[in-house]
Formats: structure tokens, C-alpha cells, sequence
């Protein structure tokens, strides 16, 4: 079973300017990282110590890519600091594993690329990262391509918005997968598109794409949520789901989560559960980043 936490090496995935009415400075994009090692080192012994046996690492801007140097900030990892980290998260029992979100919601780091979505220019840099990236991991057994909300409506407070919708999202979508299965990897991807587009996800969504569809609520009726049936119409279809909490809205969100859906999925497909806390890799979120595991090693340890 799978109990893994997502982490941050880089953090521009959000705005792309400092929109003061989040108020906070890590809601736009920056031009250094925004990362303390000391802190991750302590969050990732705490996912050990409390049983967690993956980590999903939302790399972003936060490695200095040989393909495309440009992409790089003031801060971001050369290949050889991040080959030394993986092999000690490995040594400490985690299973690294990469995401890059090429949501254009979620695709700040991608810098100017991020303005250039479904051209020629844009598939390469795409392919080119993701096949670093895979190399740089050992052909990790996944590889998270994001894609979440991905609407215009989520980019309201952006100074330039653009969005993908009907065929373009999935030509897109299917040539990032393409590009993962090709190096050896698996995708995996958020699946909160099934929640607009039912019919059309399950028809055309590849069944060996990992699904996380997540959900931060605290009511489970799968007749009232189109949200909860998600993970059912999944199911149903042959999809290997790992479904996914936060504490952004409240703190039992993981263990309502797995109590509820561990004896209604078919075990052949629950692969595992996911933990998000959504927070940086700074010393101002070490408490949150400490709930977040703490919360997950409770439901472990409760068998």
C-alpha cells in the first residue's frame, strides 16, 4: 500500500504576480527559490518515522535543467544535488517520485514557456524536461503530470490567463503521457476533470494513467457529490486510483478519506493514498508540514 506525501522544491505554480489579495509572498512566482534543506531534511525523517513509504516531489523550478537552462531560478538544484538527495531518500525507505504540472494554471515555472502553451516550441521544452527529469530518477515506476484545474475561472486573479478546453486539453494531455511512457515511467495525474466532463473523461482518459482524485471536504454521499462518485465511476472502469487529502479545509480529511474508501474500492485498483499540505518547504510551515505526516501516521499505525 502506498502512503505518500507530496513535498515542494520549488513553489512557482500559482500566480504570476504578486496579487495582493492573497497577502501572502509565495502566492506569485519568484526569481529564487523558495526552499529551506533543513527543513525538508526534518520533514522527510518525520515521514519515516511515522511510515510514509513515498514521496512526491513537485519539482518545478526547483531543478536546474541541463535541456533547458533557462528555466532555472537563483537557488535551483544541479543534477548531482539532486541525484545525492534521491539516493538518500531512498537509503531512508521513501520512493522519490517527480511531478511537473503542466496545468497552465499550475506552469509558472515554466517561465516564458508558460505563454507559448500548444506550440511547437512548447511540446519540446514538454518532452525534453520530462525525459530529463525520468533519467535523472532512475525511470521512476511514476511520473505526476498534474493537470488540475485547469480553467479560466481558476486563473481569474492572473494577469494573463490562458486555458486549454475540449480536444486541444486532450491532445495535450496524451502527448505528455505519451512522453512519460516512452522513457519507461507511468502518468499519473489529478483527475479533478472527470468532475466537469464525466462521459467524456472516462471515455477517452487511458486506463494506465494513475488517477488521484482528490478531495479536501468532510461529507462522503456519492448521490449528493459528483465529486465522491468520481472515485466509483473510476473503479468501475479499471482505473489504479491513489486518492488524495489535504488539511487544507480540516485535519480528519486523510482518515475519512481511507475509512471510507478502503472497503468500497476494489483492492486491485487502490493502489494507495495520497497526503497534500500545500504549504512550502519553509520554516514558518514546519508545524503544518508535521500535521499533515503526523495525521497520515496515525491512520498507519491504526492498521
Amino acid at each position: 500500500m502506498i502512503w505518500a506525501n507530496l513535498l515542494h522544491l520549488g513553489y512557482n505554480m500559482w500566480g504570476d504576480w504578486d496579487n495582493p489579495f492573497y497577502g501572502s509572498e509565495y502566492w506569485g512566482a519568484k526569481d529564487y527559490l523558495r526552499f529551506d534543506e533543513t527543513v525538508w531534511e526534518k520533514i522527510t525523517q518525520r515521514m519515516v518515522d511515522a511510515g510514509l513509504n513515498m514521496i512526491v516531489i513537485d519539482i518545478g523550478e526547483g531543478l536546474a535543467y541541463e535541456s533547458h537552462p533557462e528555466l532555472a531560478v537563483k537557488g535551483s538544484w544541479p543534477h548531482a544535488k539532486m541525484r545525492d538527495e534521491l539516493g538518500r531518500l531512498r537509503q531512508m525507505g521513501l520512493e522519490p517520485i517527480p511531478k511537473l504540472n503542466f496545468s497552465t494554471t499550475h506552469d509558472e515555472w515554466l517561465k516564458e514557456y508558460a505563454r507559448q502553451v500548444s506550440t511547437p516550441v512548447y511540446y519540446q521544452v514538454c518532452a525534453d524536461v520530462i525525459a530529463e527529469v525520468i533519467e535523472l530518477f532512475d525511470t521512476p515506476r511514476f511520473f505526476h503530470l498534474g493537470m488540475d484545474e485547469e480553467t479560466a475561472d481558476h486563473q481569474r486573479n492572473f494577469i494573463y490567463i490562458v486555458s486549454r478546453q475540449f480536444d486541444l486539453w486532450w491532445h495535450d494531455l496524451l502527448y505528455l503521457v505519451e512522453q512519460v511512457e516512452k522513457c519507461g515511467s507511468r502518468a499519473w495525474v489529478w483527475s479533478d476533470d472527470i468532475w466537469y466532463h464525466r462521459d467524456v473523461y472516462l471515455e477517452r482518459m487511458p486506463t494506465s494513467v494513475v488517477q488521484s482524485n482528490w478531495y479536501y471536504w468532510d461529507t462522503y454521499h456519492r448521490k449528493r457529490d459528483h465529486r465522491v462518485q468520481a472515485w466509483f465511476d473510476l473503479d468501475e472502469r479499471g482505473f489504479d486510483q491513489i486518492p488524495t487529502s489535504s488539511i487544507w479545509k480540516y485535519d480528519g480529511n486523510f482518515s475519512d478519506m481511507v475509512n471510507y474508501l478502503n472497503k468500497r474500492l476494489s483492492a486491485e485498483h487502490l493502489l494507495g493514498f495520497m497526503q497534500t499540505p500545500w504549504k512550502p518547504t519553509m520554516p514558518e510551515f514546519l508545524a503544518d508540514h508535521y500535521r499533515a505526516i503526523d495525521l497520515v501516521g496515525e491512520v498507519i499505525a491504526g492498521g
